[in-house]
């Protein structure tokens, strides 16, 4: 595929593990430094469609992974990337690069107890407003 091994060339250096899931599914591993530089870039250079974001509280730390999609082949490329520091669950947010992020980022916020730095609006979209502060539905106990 010639939009992967383009975008395996521009990210050389951040990316740390690649993996085929399969022909149209591609995941790439970078740190959570890296994540605005890549989404703008598969946003805005790539020209890729944002999906959404998952997450996983694993033991490792939290695992957020960002859903690309090239509609015109079927590829989906996801950037996966792992906050060791769940005690302190910060990443850049992609919001000023991709306003839809917005909500999902919301979500993630929320569930997952995930701070997204610079997010405009950080701020109760599920849970009630006197929600407990540090309990996180999605985290493990």
């Amino acid at each position: 595929m010639e939009r992967v091994a383009q975008i395996r060339e521009v990210f050389e250096q951040e990316a740390l593990n690649w993996y085929k899931h399969s022909r149209n599914r591609i995941y790439m591993d970078i740190e959570p430094k890296d994540i605005v530089k890549v989404a703008k870039y598969l946003f805005e250079i790539a020209k890729a469609r944002f999906i959404i974001i998952s997450g996983v509280d694993t033991p490792q730390g939290i695992e957020l992974l960002y859903h690309f999609s090239f509609d015109e082949n079927g590829l989906v490329f996801s950037v996966r990337t792992l906050i060791k520091n769940k005690q302190n669950a910060e990443i850049e947010s992609i919001t000023p690069v991709i306003c839809g992020a917005e909500w999902i980022e919301r979500e993630v916020w929320e569930l997952l107890g995930v701070t997204f730095l610079n997010h405009p609006n950080l701020k109760h979209l599920l849970l009630v407003e006197d929600w407990p502060k540090d309990d996180y539905p999605l985290r493990r106990t």
